[in-house]
């Protein structure tokens, strides 16, 4: 019976996948070197690290900031920040394994543990022994696991709608699709822009601010040679995110921590921030009212203000 049922998905896949081609809605890899053509500048900069060219940027002067991304996002998502944080300090900020320009590693391990070791081995070729760390989503999660076992070098760390503790909402459609075989079989052809459009209405809490470009910027991205593997390898990990280890590695972190969360934010809810807040010994917590799960992007103004009192004042 279940073998009858698996082949009945296999054929309909095929079968929308055969008039997804038809109606021209399959999209090629984009190659590594038309993406630099578009989305890389005077700024950008390549390291190799386990094989990878790490895409990142190194701008400024003065005392470093690191920004960590989140999932399916890139380095850009720190555009806003980057402008104004340049004129005071050294800003760093780096496309992840499995997504923007770096792409995939060579052991689809993206595991929390092993993004971990790759920011510090990253880190480590650029000499800073000292530096604010802000990560966001993903990135947030990072950034809190690399300062609880790297607590002498980040100064103040920044935690933007961070992931790391569960939450009591449905796992975003988008990963439930990606743990799916038939799905994710198709996901690795089938991206067409309106995916993409729905997930970052998903993020945004005002859809207003949602530009062509941007939608573009991360449709092409998703599209780079090997990314679409990576996401579906990534979204398949079983994290165990409520493991009494996992808290107290988290009540451990000594460091002063500014959270800053979009009140709105429908993937890694409020309740989370607040949660986080109460476990960390040294913190604060901002809340953004009409933002949702990138405040960084959407409410670039209002959180830059929160962060810069938070560094300089």
């Amino acid at each position: 019976m279940k073998k009858n049922y698996k082949k009945k998905c296999f054929f309909y896949a095929i079968l929308v996948l055969l008039i997804l081609l038809i109606n021209g809605v399959v999209y090629s890899d984009i190659s590594v070197e038309e993406l630099k053509d578009l989305y890389a500048n005077e700024h950008s900069k390549f390291v190799e690290i386990d094989g990878m060219q790490v895409h990142y940027r190194d701008e400024g002067a003065g005392f470093p900031i690191v920004l960590v991304h989140g999932t399916a996002s890139s380095l850009h998502t720190w555009d806003v920040w980057t402008q104004e944080l340049i004129k005071t300090n050294r800003v760093i900020r780096m496309d992840l394994p499995a997504f923007g320009i770096t792409g995939p590693n060579k052991n689809a391990d993206y595991s929390i543990e092993s993004y971990t070791v790759f920011l510090n081995a990253f880190l480590q070729k650029l000499n800073l022994e000292k530096f604010y760390l802000a990560g966001n989503s993903l990135g947030g999660n990072i950034a809190w696991n690399y300062t609880a076992e790297h607590p002498t070098k980040v100064e103040k760390l920044i935690l933007v709608d961070a992931s790391g503790l569960p939450t009591n909402k449905e796992q975003p459609a988008v990963f439930k699709m990606a743990k799916t075989p038939i799905i994710s079989s198709l996901f690795l052809y089938v991206t067409p822009k309106m995916f993409i459009r729905k997930n970052i209405k998903e993020v945004y809490a005002d859809d207003t601010k949602i530009t062509d470009e941007l939608i573009t910027r991360y449709h092409k991205m998703a599209l780079r040679v090997g990314n679409r593997q990576a996401f579906i390898d990534r979204a398949r990990i079983d994290f165990k995110l409520g493991s009494q280890g996992n808290i107290d590695k988290l009540k451990s972190i000594l460091t002063p921590t500014l959270l800053i969360w979009g009140a709105k934010d429908n993937w890694i809810p409020l309740d989370n921030g607040i949660r986080m807040d109460s476990m960390l010994i040294n913190s604060e917590l901002h809340i953004i009212e009409n933002s949702g799960h990138v405040p960084m992007e959407e409410s670039p103004g209002e959180s830059l203000a929160i962060l810069k009192k938070f560094l300089f004042q």
